[in-house]
């Protein structure tokens, strides 16, 4: 019962998030004017605002205009559900699993917004950092990187909320700042960006959740996903070399991996780097 009630919340929790990735890019409200076709601007009624049981009633088409309605609005409030099940059953109903939902939900909105208009938009990007960095004190990344710099000198029993909340801010201002080197590298060698400060926000948003470890592991998995579909879509769909892939995108995926699957990866890079943990 408790893991329908999670997946339940999570699909009304993912319309919400369909709101956020609709109108946050347009600079727009999320509380009003109330859900209403994008077409027609007819307002929905409640019964055919239900998460994915509307869609399916209505067969995927607006109830005034009869035109489609995208396919996109149950998948990311289907995502939601899943991912929500997941946190619950990965951590439990514990604060650390309270944090990792949230991260998923920002992730969601911000892999869907840069997918549709190559925006990752300040006030998720924001919003996630300042949340990241107040609950690192209380469910903090399992990262460790202040107790290594100061030469394991303090044992885990007195990591202390300073300790975990400098080792947020270390992996918002490190992910973040070798991103925007990259960028910026980027623009000396060729005279023209290769990615945006929004990235660079979002890396630091990942950074205060994830630590600086996962946060470059993160970095690292999304830049391969990104380079197989750049090569893809270059080599295979014809796209030109300019062609502008939505990196944030592929960040916000390897985001989710590795809350759920990332073990195994960050311990290889862990070794590769030999860095203890």
């Amino acid at each position: 019962m408790i893991e329908a009630f999670v997946f339940l919340f999570g699909l009304v929790f993912g319309s919400f998030l369909n709101v956020c990735i609709h109108r946050l890019p347009r600079h727009e409200s999320v509380v009003t004017p109330g859900s209403h076709c994008p077409i027609c601007q007819t307002p929905i009624r409640a019964r055919d605002n239900i998460p994915v049981i509307g869609y399916l009633l209505l067969r995927g088409r607006c109830r005034s205009c009869g035109k489609p309605i995208s396919p996109e609005y149950p998948l990311v409030e289907l995502l939601t559900g899943a991912l929500f099940l997941g946190c619950y059953c990965r951590f439990g109903v514990t604060l650390a699993g309270a944090k990792w939902t949230l991260f998923c939900a920002i992730l969601l909105v911000l892999i869907f917004t840069d997918f549709h208009e190559r925006i990752l938009p300040n006030r998720v990007n924001y919003f996630g950092l300042g949340a990241g960095l107040a609950l690192s004190p209380f469910a903090p990344a399992v990262d460790g990187l202040t107790r290594w710099l100061l030469g394991g000198r303090l044992p885990p029993a007195e990591a202390t909320p300073l300790l975990r909340l400098s080792d947020s801010a270390l992996g918002a201002v490190l992910a973040a700042g070798l991103l925007w080197l990259f960028a910026e590298g980027y623009f000396r060698l060729r005279g023209r960006e290769g990615m945006g400060l929004g990235d660079v926000k979002m890396m630091a948003m990942a950074g205060a959740f994830l630590g600086v470890r996962q946060a470059i592991v993160m970095l690292m998995f999304g830049s391969i996903i990104g380079s197989v579909v750049g090569a893809v879509a270059v080599w295979g769909l014809g796209k030109g070399r300019d062609y502008e892939l939505p990196f944030g995108s592929f960040l916000g995926i390897a985001g989710i991996f590795l809350i759920f699957a990332g073990g195994p990866l960050f311990h290889w890079y862990l070794s590769a780097a030999g860095i203890s943990r």
